[in-house]
């Protein structure tokens, strides 16, 4: 069976952390497996102290606890990678501290990385909430269960419940796609996901497609050389831009459909302040325990 290591960002999320522990020690596997904790909390090292605390209480895996001191999930996972990278592994996985796996996730994930042959591999993502959200939320990215058949996708465009092989790190994600990488979807490989009342409310959902939006151009102005992709996507923008406004009018009496428009009207927004070279951070505010 292959190594694997699970590497999982923590900041200001004990609660969080402990839970997904638990469930990791549940897993149904026989592969070799290690866990990663990096936390990105220099002042109150919360995680790190968790960790290390389970570690010495005769946890089933080992865990390797460290403070990642540089802010920002990118920074941590970046730390992750390093970290995992020094010891070995033919799998890294990635899990966010809000999150927590069904018992035969990396089984699924291994299984589909073997039917697929790909690269890198997303994994089903359910969102449990504290406070079920209004019927607006139908349709918003975040609000929904991200789900998709099982087999060969296009690209991946997250970096939570992912497996990589350790192939991929020389060329990540859009760089891979560049490089003619494989991706797939796993999706028996679930895990569920923390939603705590302050993220089931219309302002957050138009925060965080404002923050994918902005996200995701930073990614495809760093990548994308052609003029004629750069013209191609600058026209999709405006006509969010333009067209967005009226949808959401005409939707406004349809409960299930009114924050659709407004959401893409925020990614694009998002967009446009990213090329303008405006940096937005949603991870500056910690949702949850």
């Amino acid at each position: 069976m292959p190594d694997v290591t699970i590497a999982v960002a923590t900041f200001r999320r004990p609660k969080g952390l402990e839970r997904l522990l638990t469930a990791l020690a549940k897993l149904e596997t026989g592969a070799s497996l290690r866990i990663v904790v990096a936390d990105n909390d220099a002042v109150r090292r919360e995680g790190a102290a968790l960790a290390a605390r389970v570690g010495a209480d005769g946890y089933r895996w080992p865990i390797d606890a460290f403070v990642a001191e540089e802010r920002g999930i990118a920074q941590a996972r970046n730390a992750l990678v390093d970290r995992a990278l020094a010891s070995g592994f033919d799998y890294i996985a990635m899990l966010d501290d809000d999150e927590w796996p069904e018992p035969m996730w990396l089984t699924a994930f291994l299984q589909a990385a073997d039917e697929t042959g790909a690269d890198a591999l997303h994994g089903a993502v359910v969102p449990e909430f504290q406070i079920p959200p209004g019927r607006w939320a139908k349709r918003c990215y975040g609000f929904i269960p991200l789900r998709g058949p099982t087999g060969a996708i296009a690209m991946i465009h997250g970096t939570a419940n992912v497996l990589l092989r350790h192939s991929a790190f020389a060329r990540l994600f859009m760089r891979l796609k560049m490089a003619g990488a494989r991706f797939a979807w796993a999706d028996e490989a679930k895990v569920h996901a923390e939603m705590p009342a302050s993220r089931t409310s219309p302002r957050w959902a138009v925060q965080r497609a404002f923050r994918v939006g902005n996200s995701d151009m930073r990614v495809f102005l760093k990548h994308t050389r052609a003029v004629r992709v750069k013209l191609i996507e600058s026209a999709k923008i405006a006509g969010a831009l333009v067209l967005s406004p009226p949808l959401a009018l005409l939707a406004a009496p349809l409960a299930g459909w009114r924050m659709l428009p407004v959401c893409k009207f925020a990614r694009a927004v998002g967009k446009l302040s990213a090329a303008l070279g405006m940096r937005y951070d949603e991870y500056a505010v910690t949702h949850g325990r």
